[in-house]
């Protein structure tokens, strides 16, 4: 792995969407860094590197900055290919389908309102305020008791569509395959939000979802589960670094990718060089982050950014899911 381009992966140990990094990182032996994030804001760290960002992860390769799990798992495919060294036996369209399903369609916030009211977290006035702040809607006990009726009947849904139909033939993973070829990304994809829940103490009433109703779907989590704590073990513990480190390393190293273009068909009709603002508009959406306009896609925005040092970084977002614009005339740099 080029120094000058290594991975640093920013987060903290139980948020469900890091979990997809981690587990994609280790299944396919991609070598990286990380740099643990408290679970609530501030977060120094990152805002150190240029970006106001607060939804975790966040993964840094050289001086690019990736924001969305979505995204950063599209660059991980793209920057490193499959090979002996990187294997990845997937299918694209599927899993872009399952990732829709798991983010876009509301599972992820159904199975998050399945957090057990007496969970130590959700006693914490700082953790409830710092959620509200991310996600605009109460925390408090009884609006998280409210919701968890709707919500355990919409994930008891996703436990019976999987153990129906995606898995309905004993197949061993999503696309097939045998137990010793080992999960892919639709896996990673489709399995996220049942591992999360099976491991969370109190989310899931055994009279109501159990491995009893769902043999097929809990020895699937079971064996992907084993698959990734193997992997995990053989590569060994990911280094962790401080924040300085981390910034150090960030601004020191090299661009991971080239320089994108701006679509001058672009309907915002937004042009190279201007000063923009982007933020993403399902939660996190308070923070905002400013810049001059590199790159635009249908795909892909990407500003220019300064970390606290004032080396030059590229922030990356994708542009489903976020939101593009001019600044205010008052507000532009």
């Amino acid at each position: 792995m080029d120094p000058s381009k290594e991975i640093i992966l920013y987060h903290y140990s139980f948020s469900p969407y890091a979990r997809r990094i981690v587990w994609y990182l280790n299944l396919r032996r991609i070598p990286y860094k990380q740099c643990i994030q408290p679970p609530t804001m501030p977060r120094p760290d990152i805002s150190a590197i240029g970006t106001a960002y607060r939804r975790i992860p966040l993964l840094s390769i050289g001086r690019d900055i990736y924001l969305d799990t979505r995204l950063i798992l599209h660059k991980l495919t793209l920057l490193y290919p499959p090979s002996p060294t990187h294997p990845s036996p997937d299918h694209k369209t599927i899993q872009k389908l399952l990732e829709h399903y798991t983010i876009d369609a509301g599972m992820f916030n159904r199975a998050s309102a399945l957090i057990p009211s007496n969970t130590p977290l959700l006693l914490d006035p700082k953790f409830t305020s710092d959620r509200e702040d991310y996600s605009g809607r109460s925390w408090s006990k009884e609006n998280v008791e409210r919701a968890r009726p709707e919500a355990l009947v919409e994930v008891k849904g996703m436990f019976e569509f999987f153990e129906g139909s995606v898995l309905g033939d004993g197949r061993v993973w999503v696309l097939g395959g045998e137990e010793g070829e080992g999960p892919g990304l639709v896996d990673v994809e489709a399995v996220w939000l049942f591992s999360w829940l099976k491991g969370l103490k109190g989310a899931l009433p055994p009279e109501y979802i159990s491995a009893q109703q769902f043999p097929k779907t809990f020895k699937w989590i079971e064996r992907f589960d084993g698959v990734v704590l193997a992997a995990m073990k053989r590569n060994g513990p990911a280094q962790k670094i401080s924040g300085a480190e981390a910034l150090n390393a960030v601004g020191s190293g090299e661009w991971a990718e080239e320089e994108a273009s701006v679509d001058e068909m672009d309907p915002s009709g937004l042009r190279k060089g201007e000063v923009i603002e982007l933020w993403p508009i399902d939660s996190g959406f308070s923070r905002r982050d400013r810049g001059r306009l590199v790159g635009l896609s249908t795909s892909e925005v990407v500003i220019e950014g300064r970390t606290e040092d004032g080396k030059e970084v590229r922030i990356h977002a994708p542009r489903h899911g976020f939101r593009v614009r001019r600044p205010k005339e008052s507000e532009k740099l």
